[in-house]
């Protein structure tokens, strides 16, 4: 079967593209207006019940890594945390021969009314993937330099 220019042309694009779809990655972090994550010491990372890979460990222990008080445990009533901030996250995991996470998405929350203070992302696809302690790493790295940033004039 022979293809005719045009066919070739859209067969060839239709190929560069889901080329590309495979090297795409993400890695953002925002602060909530007048949040300063450079005041907060003590973190409580709050287990979530779907996760079977350990995210929440790593993401406290990444946390100890970098000098800060950290606890994982399972939710809490809002008034029992005694803590700077409780940490949030969701963990997306993907099979590509391989099972990989995609996606981490942290949230830095107020430990009294849970609104968030930070949130950071990374998103890597198959061929882009990091193992998720370099996810967590860059995920936190991303939102302690977000802080130290904007607090410089």
């Amino acid at each position: 079967m022979r293809l005719n220019p045009r066919e070739h042309y859209a067969l060839l694009v239709l190929t560069a593209l889901l080329f590309a779809y495979g090297c795409v990655n993400r890695a953002t972090a925002t602060l909530a207006p007048g949040a300063d994550v450079s005041k907060l010491k003590t973190f409580y990372v709050v287990h979530q019940p779907n996760d079977k890979w350990g995210v929440q460990q790593l993401i406290s222990d990444k946390l100890v890594m970098k000098g800060y008080s950290s606890t994982p445990g399972p939710e809490l009533p809002q008034a029992a945390y005694k803590v700077d901030s409780v940490v949030t996250y969701v963990d997306k995991w993907m099979w590509d021969i391989t099972l990989y996470m995609i996606e981490l998405t942290v949230t830095l929350r107020e430990p009294i009314n849970g609104q968030p203070l930070a949130i950071g992302n990374s998103y890597h696809t198959s061929l882009t993937r990091k193992s998720p302690e370099e996810m967590v790493d860059e995920v936190l790295g991303n939102i302690f330099n977000l802080s130290t940033n904007q607090a410089t004039p």
